[in-house]
């Protein structure tokens, strides 16, 4: 059986239309194709556990509906997947495996109708118990073995005795299902299941450099230990000595399947004559009789034995210092080839003529163009230039002789709203963007046959009053000298009514004004107005 099957393909599509990515990953990495998972389904569900939106629950959950599969293939890789994710996955994925009840409930499990699936059943069994005392491990302790803080100030070395009797037992019964995986050479005949010991294989090498840390702490705190703790220790260290032995022969399988020898660590045992120093020291403690080694003598046992176990450990961190310097060199050249790609798709997208000076010489000439564009106005007006606007807008039809002269200024940083700045009723405010000229005095528009042209349709009757603004906040209208729906005056700016209507529909609400006295009504519309202050509600 080799490449995806058509039940492979059906379920990745289901997923891509469901637009669960995450189950799309765990279907690629979990497909009928006799090899191990791809690294870039596995790189792609590590960084998922890395990110705080996707559901860890959710990802567990679609893991362990793939080892409800009867293909062996399918089981296995759901298992070295899960595997991978809580050696290189963020801790909070682990985290929710310890706290369920249960994990993987396989210890019956059994393929009948494929070529390998008895033979391979037999190390799902093995191999689905040991994930199951890894993470109870964790429930236990809090902490990963694998990932623990090593070294003369590490977490194993620094334990108090209380702490270090109850821990070893637990990394005992992990290390106990690790090496009860027992697959020898000719068993190791397909990517699937290679994969699985290769992850047995690092795990082995970093939970028994803990071990070891946590026996030689035991040691240099046993002489100094009370009776009951010191029968406990001693059974600990028999059962270390029989575990390193097993990881020899584990480590040997390694070693012929093609691992290089240079990533296996070597196992220095310690002598044969710190177990007897301790039997002693436990025995007189007892208040059997025995002959009990000098102080001299036991300390330089310790001392010994204290060496050898150390030399094992150091052993342990260059193997790890190596697979960390391998991981380093593997990120550095996928951002290096992320790079490349980029700067590829970059020239792509950059036409040949569009050199670096001419880019910046557009972006200079676009930024002179928007700071010499005031918002009042729908086209660009030029630097220094005085400009006749459309004469055809509804604003300037209603006085078809009359044209403004603009004059627009260079030092205009922002466009504020007309509004805001000019003043009616007096003197303009001193704002540099433009500055109205009356059109009678310039005689721009008709010369001496010019004549003023009125609104028929209102009588204005004012009387002159002092130019005061009057506050409208917190107090009752004006009373009004005309009707609401008698014609505004018309300013710059403001669409009048009759005008600002299309098809019978207001473009813009008329805009209420208050006065506090009738006022004249000015020869020129478009004028300033001597005495009224406008203000808008």
């Amino acid at each position: 059986m080799s490449g995806q099957s058509i039940t492979d393909r059906i379920a990745a599509a289901q997923h891509s239309m469901t637009g669960s990515a995450i189950s799309k990953a765990v279907c690629k990495a979990t497909t009928h194709e006799v090899s191990g998972p791809k690294k870039k389904h596995l790189d792609y569900l590590i960084h998922c556990t890395n990110e705080m939106n996707v559901s860890i629950p959710q990802l567990a959950d679609t893991l362990f509906e793939r080892t409800a599969n009867s293909s062996w293939v399918v089981v296995f890789k759901a298992l070295i997947t899960t595997h991978h994710l809580m050696m290189y996955g963020n801790e909070r994925f682990i985290q929710y495996l310890a706290s369920r009840n249960t994990l993987f409930n396989l210890h019956n499990f059994l393929d009948k109708g494929a070529l390998q699936g008895y033979d391979m059943s037999t190390f799902i069994r093995r191999y689905s118990r040991y994930l199951n005392e890894k993470a109870m491990s964790y429930r236990l302790v809090a902490v990963d073995f694998t990932k623990m803080k090593r070294g003369v100030d590490g977490v194993m070395r620094t334990m108090t005795t209380e702490k270090l009797i109850k821990t070893l037992p637990i990394i005992q019964n992990q290390l106990d299902a690790l090496l009860d995986f027992q697959a020898n050479p000719n068993e190791l005949t397909n990517g699937v299941i290679n994969s699985a010991f290769m992850l047995l294989f690092k795990d082995s090498i970093r939970l028994f450099a803990a071990y070891n840390e946590g026996v030689i702490n035991l040691l240099e705190k046993y002489f100094d230990m009370k009776k009951n703790q010191c029968k406990d220790a001693l059974d600990i260290y028999k059962k270390f000595l029989c575990r390193m032995t097993k990881l020899s022969e584990f480590l040997k399988v390694a070693e012929e399947v093609g691992i290089d020898q240079g990533d296996i660590p070597d196992l220095s045992q310690a002598p044969s004559s710190l177990l007897e120093a301790l039997e002693q020291h436990l025995a007189s403690l007892e208040g059997r009789k025995t002959k009990e080694l000098n102080a001299d003598t036991r300390a330089s046992t310790l001392s010994n034995a204290v060496s050898s176990l150390s030399s094992t450990g150091m052993s342990f961190s260059r193997m790890d210092e190596k697979e960390k310097q391998q991981a380093l060199e593997e990120e550095q050249a996928r951002l290096q080839a992320l790079k490349d790609q980029r700067l590829k798709e970059i020239g792509m997208q950059t036409p040949p003529s569009a050199s670096p000076n001419s880019q910046r010489i557009g972006i200079a000439h676009n930024n002179h163009h928007i700071t010499h564009t005031p918002e009042l106005f729908t086209s660009a007006l030029s630097t220094n230039k005085y400009l006749v606007p459309n004469l055809n807008s509804d604003l300037f039809d209603l006085q078809p002789a009359f044209i403004p002269a603009v004059q627009s200024s260079p030092s205009i940083s922002t466009a504020n709203s007309a509004w805001g700045d000019l003043q009616f009723g007096g003197t303009p405010a001193k704002k540099p963007e433009m500055h109205w000229n009356q059109p009678g005095e310039k005689k721009l528009t008709g010369g001496q046959n010019w004549q003023n042209k009125t609104m028929s349709t209102t009588q204005w009757n004012p009387t002159p009053v002092a130019a005061q603004p009057m506050p409208v906040q917190h107090m009752p209208p004006a009373p009004m000298a005309f009707p609401m729906t008698t014609p505004q005056v018309p300013v710059y700016g403001m669409v009048p009514p009759q005008m600002g209507q299309m098809g019978g529909v207001p473009l813009m609400a008329p805009q209420p004004m208050m006065y506090n006295q009738p006022v004249l009504r000015p020869t020129n519309p478009f004028a300033p107005m001597p005495g009224a202050q406008m203000q808008f509600m």
